[in-house]
């Protein structure tokens, strides 16, 4: 995932395919980490299988908690000793574990441990919802190494978000859907660190990640359909025929919003 200053795919020339930096990106991208599978696995699954079987073998929910914990901040030091490149997420995770730790150490229980999963959604809602402030929204950065390479021949997004107002207001109501949702999702994951029993909430925590996610992009991507994103960036949508003659270049002077 990249914020909205990442390093764009290569620009068309005339004697190259508009698309072939794109292609050149996407390998860039897959050789500069880990397959997303094992990312999820080793942050999800293997600390899960851990707290489970730590607790079949009778540590106590905090110890067990911790050692699960552990492994995604490992992970994160392993891949900056690879890459040299700081993951901020990483790190942000690796705090929240610290400090989890210790005040669960000093006297909060395991249920505070538990509380990690539903502040780290919490602040990548608010996270969500600040980017509006900036040049681009999160939710752009987030999509547009996905969706720019799919639409293959496609228009190119800084264009885009240049010239394109319902552009720009897909991805900032895009960017609000995540943020409300994420914000949700961590209420969410509170309430059920502090209601349930502490052995079903790691499972329950780990399913919740599939299922809000799978739910977020069913709901984005019908708003996206009936937004008219994949018309807007279908190679021929700067034609009338296909945008109702609205066309998406600013006429000279009429003072296009470039925020």
């Amino acid at each position: 995932m990249t914020s909205g200053g990442s390093t764009l795919p290569n620009q068309p020339t005339p004697d190259r395919p508009a698309r072939g930096g794109a292609t050149s990106g996407a390998a860039s991208d897959s050789s500069s980490g880990p397959p997303v599978l094992l990312t999820v696995l080793v942050d999800f699954g293997v600390p899960i299988g851990l707290y489970y079987g730590l607790t079949a073998a009778g540590v106590g929910d905090v110890i067990a908690l911790t050692a699960g914990a552990v492994v995604p901040a490992a992970a994160t030091l392993l891949r900056f000793a690879k890459t040299r490149r700081v993951d901020v997420l990483g790190v942000f995770v690796t705090v929240m574990l610290v400090l989890s730790i210790i005040v669960s150490v000093v006297g909060g229980g395991p249920r505070l441990l538990l509380l990690r999963d539903g502040w780290l959604t919490g602040v990548a809602g608010v996270g969500f919802l600040v980017s509006l402030r900036g040049r681009r929204p999160l939710a752009f950065g987030f999509s547009r190494r996905l969706l720019e390479r799919r639409a293959s021949g496609g228009r190119d997004w800084d264009e885009l978000w240049d010239e394109d107002r319902q552009f720009r207001r897909i991805w900032r109501v895009t960017t609000v859907m995540w943020g409300i949702g994420l914000l949700v999702d961590s209420g969410v994951r509170t309430l059920m660190a502090y209601t349930l029993p502490v052995h079903m909430v790691p499972a329950l925590n780990g399913a919740q990640y599939g299922v809000f996610t799978l739910l977020m992009l069913v709901i984005v991507n019908i708003y996206h359909a009936r937004a008219g994103l994949w018309l807007i960036l279908s190679p021929d949508s700067g034609s009338p025929a296909r945008d109702g003659g609205r066309g998406t270049a600013p006429a000279p002077g009429t003072g296009h919003d470039h925020r």
